[in-house]
């Protein structure tokens, strides 16, 4: 509008006071006349669109917007999740994590509904600011690190129906406040370093249908006062620091189904009588509270599941009257409990564990016939001095027992690997009922708290039923990847969700699909199970196509009458900005080519780094034969590779960027920056760049067998005996210890694969592809090093280390656990994911089975026993679950040369002439000693032989 009255004369236009949104429909005409009688048409419509964007814009509530902004100064966000919270509205802008109502309140504001920061790898403290979301519903801050106390302040969120803040380091006492929170279901503060009493406000949480405090520091009496709240159906108190006795009054609980209260110390306090009165129970687990007296008859539960009592010092007889038909667990071990095993436990049909161990219990009465699918554990008891026991060496020896392997039924039909994009997070759906249906799962982390079973797969179908069922998916999209038990007992998943499979459909969710289904996940918005208990949301991580979906969809909507209005005015603002655009566009267009040829040239001449040509693009189009297809020798998922020579006859493999690559200006840079000092024999050796026409270009020394990936695959031409994939591994180890140890400063790789290993021409590995690589954690101010750095996940599929995957935190152990996945490639020549099924689970099983010789690979030939489980063993332990179990990169490299060391010096001869004969070179002398002097050759082994210091020899199946 200009400089001059027309100016000043708009401002009584905007009503500061009110703010924009206040404009009022008459007050909005005038001013628009007004600029059409000063400005004319052109500007006037412009001006028209600002002021209907002003008149009809909804915002938040200020004092919400200023709370979040004090939030988010409380936090420290190393991963930066929060750096749209800079800019615009909270609920218009779609700020991360903050969901808002749809319309605005009889205030005329937006309000924050929900705040939902899962597993963000958070840390800081929690701001007292948040008391001022006054109309919050949900409050999620799960799976971070924060530290400091629970504000008292949230005892004001009159709405609060969620509060979540397990999983985190948050210290001090509860405050008594939270006890205002009437509309509260869920109480979840486990998990934290939480210390002093329970509140006694706790009683008026009219609402409350689940506290869970369990793993905490929390001390003093339970407050019997609980037993007010008559919504309570679950009550987590286990693993703190309890004391007192156990509240009688917990029997009047009416709709309580879980009481967990195992591992704290009710001071010799006996287990109260009236606990026999309980109506809708369904697990009860006092182990290990220093409880003592007799065992109450609990036969009148009706629902009861699961009963843990073990640990303590109970005395006297075992009641004898039968228990609820639905018992799957009796866990009365390590008591002082005599007299006779009942014999009424024979007439359980679905008991699944009997565990006595450890008593006085001399006798049983009556006979004992149990499926023979229940564990029963006796030892440690007299009885198992009688040898006229029947059975007794089979119930009172060392029976390990247990959950066995989960086995789905999965589609038998034989599918091309090719054709799924595993690399891009696309696998087949393990039980779909269209043959072959490649397609790309949500991964999602999850834990039943306090399930009422001791072994899971006699209950996989009920349970996969009970969450397709809730989640409105057909059973075939759900697969439970891995399961394992953890201290609780708790029950931890890796579940899969692939979207319906059928010959139409598309092979990925679509948003809002996937929005859809992790609302249903994080509002906790599942029908309740006695039977599989409370469940928790462990992550809910987005690859592959869905890792720029924008899921956190505001709920904000927009009435009809302003869609209109907005739509017309849109059609006047195009019209006008057209014709200003087409008077400038030629002007801009001059300024944007020299502003462009400007910043091209500063980019490149702020590229110049020591030792690294920048290549012209003309002299890489000649070296290619200006890129012909015959010199393509690759593609990744940034373009593709080819192999050119230069003008002096130097061959070269150039990767070339192609435009929408996944590998953008900031991974193109970084590896310019790593590669240029990173020098080693097993890394590969960068030796330009080009900058230039629009080009993004690497040119690396040319390798030329290859990538590992290639020789492992069933189709390749030629193998690998044992000799050249041990040395492979070695050198992969060795490139990658000297970026952890060497380089300077260290250097996490992120992305180690078989398919970024290649050989070259003596087939040494070297490791390649650092576009993903991350610069390992410098000295803090107080000198002290890091121990991971803070990322967002990327890398590929079954090499993803599953801490990593789970806390966002890189280290160099995340390295070892993808370096593991090659070495059980090498081993097995299987792919890390294939058919749904994972290496390291399936050669696992096979170890622990007894079967380890049967997933060797075939094409390998024969090996060395020995040497073979001692690779397997090393293998396995560097993809250990837990990162501080898997060894460390120079352990590595050191086992592999003790492995190396321990093959005979004819298999190394056999091994040299065999990578000669590959690499082009080989000659008769070496030829015929591969013919006559393999040691492998299938032979009888002699009595000799066996009590020799020769390892015996395998020829795999």
């Amino acid at each position: 509008m200009g400089n001059g009255p027309e100016t000043l004369t708009i401002f009584p236009c905007f009503n500061f006071k009110l703010g924009f949104s206040h404009i009022s429909a008459s007050l909005f005409l005038r001013c628009y006349m007004m600029m059409m009688r000063l400005s004319g048409f052109v500007y006037a419509a412009a001006a028209y669109c600002i002021l209907l964007h002003l008149a009809f814009a909804r915002i938040t509530d200020p004092s919400e917007v200023s709370a979040l902004r004090a939030v988010k100064n409380s936090l420290i966000d190393p991963v930066n999740h929060l750096r749209n919270w800079e800019r615009g509205d909270p609920c218009t802008s779609n700020w991360t994590g903050v969901l808002c109502f749809d319309a605005v309140l009889n205030d005329s504001y937006l309000h924050v509904q929900e705040l939902q920061l899962l597993n963000m790898n958070l840390s800081g403290s929690l701001a007292p600011e948040l008391g001022r979301l006054s109309r919050l519903i949900i409050l999620d801050f799960m799976w971070n690190g924060l530290t400091g106390t629970v504000p008292k302040e949230i005892g004001s969120l009159s709405f609060l129906k969620l509060l979540l803040l397990n999983g985190n380091k948050l210290s001090g006492s509860l405050p008594e406040e939270l006890g205002n929170l009437s509309k509260l279901n869920r109480l979840q503060v486990d998990e934290n370093e939480i210390s002093g009493p329970i509140p006694k406000s706790f009683a008026y949480l009219s609402s409350v249908k689940h506290i869970h405090l369990n793993n905490n520091s929390i001390s003093g009496q339970i407050p019997a006062e609980l037993s007010n709240t008559s919504t309570l159906i679950h009550l987590l108190l286990d693993n703190n620091n309890l004391s007192g006795n156990l509240p009688p009054e917990f029997s009047k609980f009416p709709q309580l189904r879980i009481l967990q209260l195992d591992n704290n110390n009710f001071n010799g306090s006996e287990i109260p009588a009236t606990y026999g009165n309980f109506t809708q129970l369904a697990k009860l687990s006092l182990r290990n509270c220093n409880l003592q007296g007799a065992v109450p008859d609990i036969s009148g539960i009706p629902s009861l599941f699961y009963l843990d009592l073990s640990r303590n010092h109970l005395t006297g007889p075992i009641p004898s009257k039968k228990l609820s038909e639905n018992m799957t667990t009796i866990n009365l071990s390590d008591n002082n409990l005599n007299g006779a095993i009942p014999g009424s436990f024979s007439d359980l049909p679905f008991l699944q564990k009997l565990d006595l161990r450890n008593n006085l219990l001399s006798n049983i009465s009556g006979d004992i016939n149990l499926p023979d699918n229940v564990t029963l554990r006796l030892g440690g008891n007299p009885i198992c001095n009688n040898a006229n026991t029947p059975n007794v060496r089979r119930f009172c020896g060392s029976e390990a027992g247990g959950d066995g392997n989960l086995t789905n039924l999965t589609n038998s039909t034989t599918c091309p690997i090719a054709a799924c994009p595993v690399e891009s997070s696309f696998e087949y759906v393990p039980a779909s009922p269209v043959p072959c249906f490649c397609a790309s799962p949500l991964r999602i982390g999850y834990r039943l708290k306090s399930p009422s079973f001791s072994y899971f797969p006699p209950y996989s179908h009920p349970f996969e039923e009970y969450l397709t069922g809730t989640l409105n998916l057909d059973h075939h999209q759900l697969w439970i990847d891995s399961f394992v038990w953890e201290k609780g007992p708790r029950l931890r998943m890796q579940l899969k969700l692939f979207p319906k499979a059928n010959y139409v459909h598309s092979n990925t969710f679509n948003a809002s699909e996937v929005e859809r289904i992790k609302g249903r996940f994080m509002s906790w918005d599942f029908p309740r199970n006695d039977f599989f208990g409370p469940y928790e949301l462990l992550n809910f991580t987005l690859l592959g196509p869905y890792a720029t979906m924008n899921v956190e969809t505001q709920r904000t909507g927009i009435s009809l009458g302003i869609l209109a209005a907005i739509i017309v005015g849109a059609v006047v603002c195009a019209m006008a900005i057209s014709a200003i655009v087409t008077l400038l566009i030629a002007r801009r267009h001059t300024r944007s080519q020299h502003s462009l040829s400007r910043k091209r040239l500063s980019s490149r001449a702020s590229m110049k780094i020591d030792g690294v040509k920048d290549f012209k693009f003309k002299e890489l189009a000649m070296a290619t034969d200006n890129f012909i297809s015959s010199t393509q020798v690759g593609r990744g998922g940034y373009g593709k590779v080819y192999k050119g020579i230069l003008s002096d006859d130097t061959v070269v493999a150039i990767k070339r960027a192609e435009e929408g690559s996944l590998q953008g200006q900031k991974e193109f840079l970084t590896e310019i920056k790593l590669l240029s000092r990173l020098h080693h024999r097993n890394l590969v050796s960068l030796l330009g760049y080009c900058d230039e026409e629009d080009e993004q270009m690497l040119i690396y020394e040319f390798v030329p067998n290859g990538t590992l990936r290639d020789w492992l695959s069933p189709k390749g031409k030629q193998s690998l005996n044992f000799g050249m994939r041990l040395r492979i591994a070695l050198d992969s180890a060795k490139g990658l210890l000297y970026l952890h140890t060497e380089a300077n400063p260290p250097v996490f790789h992120r992305d180690i694969k078989a398919s970024n290993i290649l050989l070259d021409s003596k087939f040494n590995a070297k490791v390649a592809d650092f576009g993903l690589s991350r610069l390992a954690p410098v000295l803090d101010e107080d000198g002290t090093m890091p121990t991971h750095v803070s990322t967002i996940v990327k890398g590929t599929p079954g090499y993803l280390d599953p801490e990593y995957f789970l806390t966002h935190k890189l280290t160099d152990k995340s390295d070892v656990y993808s370096l593991g996945v090659v070495l059980l490639e090498l081993l097995t020549g299987m792919q890390p994911i294939s058919h749904g099924k994972n290496i390291v689970r399936e050669v696992k099983v096979a170890h622990q089975s007894g079967m380890m010789f049967s997933i060797i690979d075939s094409r390998m030939g024969s090996y060395p026993s020995e040497c073979i489980e001692k690779f397997l063993t090393l293998a396995l332990s560097c993809c250990h679950d837990k990162p501080e179990h898997r060894p460390s990169m120079l352990n590595v490299v050191r086992e592999l040369e003790n492995i190396l060391r321990m093959v005979p010096a004819t298999d190394i001869t056999l091994f040299e002439s065999t990578r000669s004969v590959f690499s082009g070179h080989s000659t008769a002398t070496s030829s015929s000693t591969m013919m006559s002097r393999d040691p492998y050759m299938s032979t009888n082994v002699s009595g000799s032989d066996l009590a020799s210091d020769i390892n015996p020899i395998i020829i795999p199946r």
